[in-house]
């Protein structure tokens, strides 16, 4: 099964820009929501996440943080196995 992976962005934000580069290397399809300017969306992903700050990521419905937490799972080898497991 496919991870399900949502990623909270603003167009120009350099952070999730990173973000989405390493998931497109990664050929793993995630659902982007541009929350530009909307504060509505921001509130809702800041209840979700626990977090303000851009890029918010999600993989199957679990929080992981925003880019550099992104990355590090990454370097540290446990990225693949998150991606891996079924979405709950």
């Amino acid at each position: 099964m496919n991870p399900n992976v949502e990623i909270y962005t603003w167009t120009w934000c350099p952070y999730c820009i990173r973000a989405k580069a390493l998931l497109d290397r990664k050929g793993i399809d995630y659902t982007e929501y541009c929350i530009d300017g909307d504060e509505a969306a921001r509130a809702e992903m800041t209840e979700r996440a626990g977090r303000r700050s851009l890029p918010q990521i999600f993989i199957n419905g679990q929080p992981i943080g925003g880019s550099d937490d992104l990355h590090a799972l990454e370097q540290q080898g446990e990225l693949d196995s998150l991606l891996s497991s079924s979405a709950s």
